[in-house]
């Protein structure tokens, strides 16, 4: 329903099933186009009434026959600048889009990239398409890319479609892929790595698989080709969870660093020092992490069909490979 102008104006009626339930539970079900977590904002300010009165809190127990209504305010523009950089997309409708992210170019903005982010190119591009998630004009995203990790991203424009693709990411039905190269060859040729994930407690600003604590992180592998005797390989990587710097943590951990990782690219020096003159300057030229993120796969959050997408190797990952050959 319409309220006044800009506004939103739902109706709900609690029937005899859903007596007793929590006032957000309520809500949730029966709005299923909003997060819990919106609806609790609604009700702390004091957008939802029952019975003609405020709500007092979203812990509320709800009774058969009470009428409730939900007013959401127009949706205002978030606090970020748009801003036209070149983007390459690949799929998009009113619920959705899809784009290959080039290296270089951080996802959000952040203490010391507060713009110029994959965000403030997406407000520029998907302008008044935004339909707004919690209140705000503004793109959903619902996973990341490192700054200097290529590859696809998904990001919702509606907030349906953010709360289906946040949930499909939790329940890890989304299908990902990447591409990368790595020191040496790994052994076996396929498998799996484990451990948990987080804070490295002898640099802050890095990622490590911890002995204790973290959170639990399964990255699947697999060598594709292998090139200067074995010296430097190609790995398939599919991810069971997202954690932050997943693949390059593991495969660090299991001996075989990504190329040009600055990060995590422990003891590379004598390995470089190995590879023919070509490799090294093609690697030179990379200058990050050999790390492309190739294939996305999920369900539409609106309509019942499977989106799957798939990306070719970036110009300077293809060339450090024919360097290799």
């Amino acid at each position: 329903m319409t309220g006044q102008k800009g506004q939103e104006r739902h109706e709900v009626t609690v029937d005899d099933a859903a007596s007793g339930q929590r006032l957000d539970r309520l809500l949730a079900e029966a709005l299923p186009q909003f997060s819990r977590s919106r609806l609790k904002a609604l009700i702390d300010a004091g957008q939802v009434s029952l019975e003609g009165a405020a709500a007092s809190a979203a812990s509320t127990k709800v009774k058969a026959g009470q009428h409730l209504v939900v007013t959401v305010p127009e949706v205002v523009q978030a606090p970020l600048t748009a801003q036209a950089i070149p983007l390459e997309i690949l799929f998009e409708d009113e619920d959705l889009i899809v784009l290959n992210k080039p290296a270089g170019l951080v996802v959000h903005p952040a203490a010391g990239n507060p713009d110029n982010t994959l965000v403030n190119a997406l407000i520029a591009h998907c302008g008044d398409s935004l339909t707004g998630i919690g209140g705000e004009r503004r793109p959903g995203i619902v996973h990341r890319l490192d700054k200097d990790t290529s590859g696809l991203m998904v990001a919702a424009k509606s907030e349906a479609a953010h709360r289906s693709l946040v949930e499909q990411f939790a329940a890890r039905s989304v299908e990902r892929s990447y591409l990368g190269l790595v020191w040496g060859r790994p052994v076996p040729h396929q498998g799996k790595l484990t451990g948990n994930i987080g804070r490295s407690p002898r640099n802050r600003k890095k990622m490590a698989v911890l002995s204790r604590g973290g959170r639990p992180a399964e990255t699947g592998y697999k060598v594709l080709r292998s090139f200067q005797n074995g010296a430097v390989s190609l790995v398939e990587c599919r991810l069971k969870t997202g954690r932050t710097h997943q693949i390059r943590v593991h495969m660090t951990e299991a001996g075989h660093g990504l190329l040009g990782d600055p990060q995590y690219g422990r003891g590379s020096g004598k390995r470089l020092a190995g590879l023919p003159e070509p490799a090294k300057a093609a690697l030179a030229a990379l200058g990050r992490q050999a790390l492309h993120a190739r294939t996305l796969g999920f369900h539409h959050p609106v309509k019942s069909e499977t989106l799957q997408f798939e990306s070719e190797l970036p110009s300077d990952m293809y060339s450090l490979i024919e360097s290799l050959e």
